[in-house]
């Protein structure tokens, strides 16, 4: 059966030339960066060339600000965390907006169990955050504001350069998110005034299991995994250095593939909202343009669930992603959809598309035939 993949929002394949890179170190190469000898140093080597690739990536102004970590989740929970521990004399309280990833809420959440607090900034229907209303959520109490690149769900690109003003006006570091966006957008960290930027390289053709976390030298933020001196002291533990080569070798190939990415992908995503358009969906968040994610186009069925759409769908071949979960024989809506203000069967209809470089045009229309002809099927099953 043939199989087109939508979800790369999700998750991404492989790069070739990242394989390439990851190969010694998953075979001959085995050395712990920690040792002496030439197998160690080898492996030491290679992890700083990493990182070095990471840094230029993000255009940092120094490798070591680069933290190498098991992924995204806890590049977050050490910023998050880490800041909060470290800052507990000076404050307690937190800034976060209401659609920040889940991987930021529960480390939030979690926080407030112990004492700490969190204002929660809403946004309006396309799930932008408005920069003065972070100004008023800020305290003398604050020690961390968190914002994402752009959203997860509806692909909202917020003006990260407006808020680090606000933010850096009253001496509060900021977190930006970019598990979303990276490798799509640029990451600069200067020029988006990032203290603390997380991206995962899964998600933009690197390996599952590897984190980078930049962290600006004048931020304080204490270690959550003790041990040995690995990640200068901050993130104990023998590195992934197969995941970490392949971070480096994916973030320098979207530091060079930034404009062709966004042209390519950028049409599939215009070629996908004309053809469902013309079907009856509609679409969730911002319109296509440099306020949304070109990776990303949450769109809604009218009287149907997502969670039977992406179901259905698969059953064709065609993967995709959807906004809404049963669980407990109840459908939950996504809190990003909650928080921009659709209705619940709007929100419950909702699906989600992310073309990758890898799809074609011939592709997209395949999946537009595909997706009605579901979407069709089911509204016959209904029994309204």
């Amino acid at each position: 059966m043939r199989r087109v993949y939508l979800d790369h929002q999700a998750t991404t394949a492989l790069r070739a030339e990242v394989r390439e890179a990851m190969l010694p170190w998953l075979t001959a190469e085995f050395g712990n960066p920690a040792s002496l000898h030439r197998e160690g140093l080898r492996a030491r080597e290679a992890l700083e060339q990493a990182r070095g690739q990471a840094a230029a990536f993000l255009a940092a102004g120094s490798a070591d600000q680069v933290v190498f970590t098991s992924g995204g989740a806890e590049a977050i929970n050490l910023a998050v965390k880490g800041v909060a521990y470290a800052s507990r004399s000076r404050g307690n309280h937190l800034v976060v907006s209401a659609v920040e990833h889940v991987n930021v809420l529960n480390t939030v959440a979690f926080l407030e169990s112990q004492g700490f607090a969190c204002t929660r900034v809403a946004v309006d229907a396309t799930g932008r955050v408005d920069p003065e209303a972070v100004r008023a959520a800020l305290t003398p109490q604050t020690i961390l504001a968190a914002i994402q690149h752009a959203n997860h769900e509806v692909g909202t690109v917020q003006p990260v350069a407006e808020i680090a003003q606000v933010t850096a006006e009253a001496g509060v570091p900021l977190l930006v998110d970019a598990t979303a966006s990276g490798g799509w957008l640029p990451t600069r960290v200067a020029e988006l005034g990032a203290d603390f930027l997380v991206v995962s390289p899964h998600r933009f053709y690197g390996p599952k299991g590897v984190g980078i976390l930049y962290r600006t030298r004048r931020a304080r933020m204490a270690s959550l995994l003790h041990g040995g001196p690995q990640e200068g002291g901050r993130r104990a533990g023998t590195e992934n250095v197969a995941a970490i080569v392949g971070a480096g070798v994916a973030g320098e190939l979207a530091g060079r593939e930034f404009a062709r990415r966004q042209a390519h992908v950028g049409q599939l995503q215009q070629q996908l909202w004309e053809g469902l358009r013309a079907a009856g969906l509609v679409l969730n968040g911002p319109q296509l343009g440099p306020q949304r994610l070109y990776t990303n186009l949450n769109l809604s069925v009218p009287g149907l669930e997502g969670e039977a759409l992406v179901l259905r769908c698969d059953l064709q071949g065609l993967a995709l992603a959807s906004g809404s979960s049963c669980l407990s024989k109840a459908v939950k809506i996504s809190h990003v959809l909650q928080a921009i203000g659709l209705d619940h069967p709007r929100a419950q209809g909702s699906v989600l598309f992310s073309p990758g470089m890898d799809n074609t045009e011939e592709e997209i229309r395949w999946a537009v035939d595909t997706f009605s002809a579901a979407a069709r099927f089911l509204r016959q099953m209904s029994p309204g």
